[in-house]
């Protein structure tokens, strides 16, 4: 939306849009010398008028500090890129997807010094203020002897030895729905068999992983279905890890710690961690995948978070925009169709798709541009094209046509491509890279004339990362790599359950239980009929 300030601006500009429009090479020629000095005069105005707008942002204007681009305040240019990290297309290439490339960090942000998260060394500690009536005791006896194998049943004598807290919820039934508080003691110990030998118990345990610091044991503070709606709160609903601590002290009266919540997000990360093998071979098995990717900010990074979507699987990944990210998931072994934007990397797919949205955005662009009639000729020539294709490809859906749409519009695609011949070469920059990007992506872009059935866009894609850009904006990114790989790993299997009609949230917590014995992670259930 326009708002009255831009108004005001806009109509303050010396030169219109329509005067823009009649500057052509050959009208400047024909000025004097004096009247070329005033039109500069004029314009010189408004190009600094244009360049302040565009230089403003939340240190120097009312703009909000969501108006920022995500890598912003890491030091870095819009025109920066790491090239150790992104692939290089050919120079002559302008069809990978340039128009929201972010910078990656500089060599100053990683020297510059930065507090370390979480509590200071030397800074008092805090001890958990929490008294809570136990609603139950829970006993975890060795159900046999290590020494006989014989069966201990409950006459055996038990000690216990050890003994924590768990705060947890159990969700009601349909017939009284909502959520109640437990607070258990858990008791693990030896019992003795009659044979003599004590045998032990204790709490279950993952094995130790070089990728994360956090832990995964039963002997923990916070229950798998409380730590399931920490996520919920965190990932579906967006709000910051203060907000949920406001939230479970004022529903639920849980005094958690913001170390604690923050910890119970990594955790369930973790424990999600083997679901993305699972989803990764399903993508493989997959009829056709949407593909595309996003600025995310980490800390001092600039990365991507990239999503790659089928009917039925969601996988969300965060990292550098390189090929690297497609090559570990899809590698050379998916064969089917893998429907993208105009990004270099994935044109080593040979089944590719173009979306036409984004083509139809960047001809009516061109179509409205004040650069000159070629320009506008260029791109209203595109978009007819385009627009009149798409009613062609939505007719033969309902009923295939007598003649095929690449043997009926031959002649028109032919034309289409000699006008993109002649601007590939363009003075207009924008011009110039439209008709190569068609160029280079021809095939890819044309196919779905033989096969309507396929789509045309990527909004599957593009829809399935709108939520996560929402939260992008609210909390500014991740923090750490932990962070990132478990933000990546969560959005994955609960947009994955959404898509099979399946509730995340039990299904999170079976996981982070099963998890925290020891035991694999149930796999995310076939979509529910």
């Amino acid at each position: 939306m326009t708002s009255t300030n831009d108004l005001e601006r806009l109509h303050s500009m010396l030169v219109s849009d329509g005067d823009l429009r009649k500057l052509d090479d050959a009208r400047l020629k024909a000025l004097s010398h004096e009247q070329l000095l005033e039109l500069s005069m004029q314009l010189s105005r408004d190009l600094k008028e244009a360049r302040d707008r565009l230089n403003q942002n939340p240190d120097n204007s009312s703009r909000p500090p969501s108006a920022q681009a995500p890598w912003a305040g890491l030091g870095l240019s819009d025109g920066e890129t790491d090239t150790s990290q992104v692939s290089n297309p050919s120079e002559d290439d302008p069809a990978e997807d340039t128009e929201d490339t972010p910078a990656s960090h500089s060599d100053a942000n990683q020297t510059r010094q930065r507090r370390p998260a979480g509590r200071q060394r030397g800074a008092p500690g805090h001890g958990r203020k929490l008294e809570m009536v136990v609603t139950g005791e829970v006993a975890h006896r060795a159900l046999h002897c290590a020494r006989c194998g014989a069966a201990l049943d409950e006459s055996a004598p038990f000690t216990a030895t050890t003994a924590f807290y768990v705060l947890d919820i159990e969700v009601g039934p349909a017939a009284s729905p909502g959520l109640t508080v437990s607070h258990t003691k858990h008791l693990y110990g030896q019992t003795i068999c009659r044979c003599g030998h004590a045998t032990s118990t204790e709490p279950g345990r993952s094995v130790t992983e070089a990728e994360w610091r956090v832990s995964l044991t039963e002997h923990c503070l916070v229950g798998p279905m409380l730590a399931s709606l920490i996520v919920c709160l965190a990932l579906r609903m967006r709000l910051s890890r203060a907000r949920i601590q406001e939230f479970l002290s004022d529903w639920l009266s849980l005094e958690l710690s913001i170390g604690t919540i923050n910890r119970c997000v990594h955790e369930a990360g973790r424990a999600a961690a083997p679901v993305e093998d699972q989803l990764v071979k399903e993508l493989l098995d997959g009829g056709h995948l949407h593909a595309d990717e996003t600025p995310w900010k980490e800390s001092g990074l600039a990365l991507w978070l990239w999503v790659i979507s089928s009917a039925q699987v969601s996988l969300y990944l965060i990292g550098y925009r390189s090929a690297e990210i497609l090559e570990n998931v899809l590698g050379d072994r998916y064969q089917g169709w893998l429907m993208s934007d105009g990004y270099a990397v994935y044109r080593a797919y040979r089944n590719r798709l173009r979306c036409w949205a984004h083509l139809v955005r960047k001809a009516r662009g061109l179509a409205e541009s004040l650069d000159g009639r070629r320009t506008q000729h260029f791109g209203q020539q595109t978009l007819d094209l385009l627009e009149e294709l798409m009613q062609a490809v939505y007719r033969a859906r309902e009923g295939p046509p007598a003649l095929g749409l690449p043997e009926q519009y031959a002649k028109r695609l032919t034309e289409f491509k000699a006008l993109c011949e002649s601007h590939r070469d363009c003075e207009h920059k924008k011009t110039r890279e439209l008709a190569r990007e068609f160029l280079n992506d021809w095939e890819a872009i044309w196919i779905v004339l033989q096969y309507p059935q396929l789509p045309l866009t990527n909004n599957e894609a593009e829809r399935a990362l709108r939520h996560w850009v929402i939260a992008r904006r609210i909390s500014y990114g991740t923090r750490t790599e932990q962070g990132s790989r478990a933000f990546a790993l969560l959005a994955s299997v609960i947009e994955t359950c959404r898509k099979r009609r399946i509730s995340p949230w039990p299904y999170l917590a079976r996981v982070i239980a099963e998890r925290r014995k020891g035991n694999e992670a149930p796999l995310i259930p076939a979509i529910a009929v």
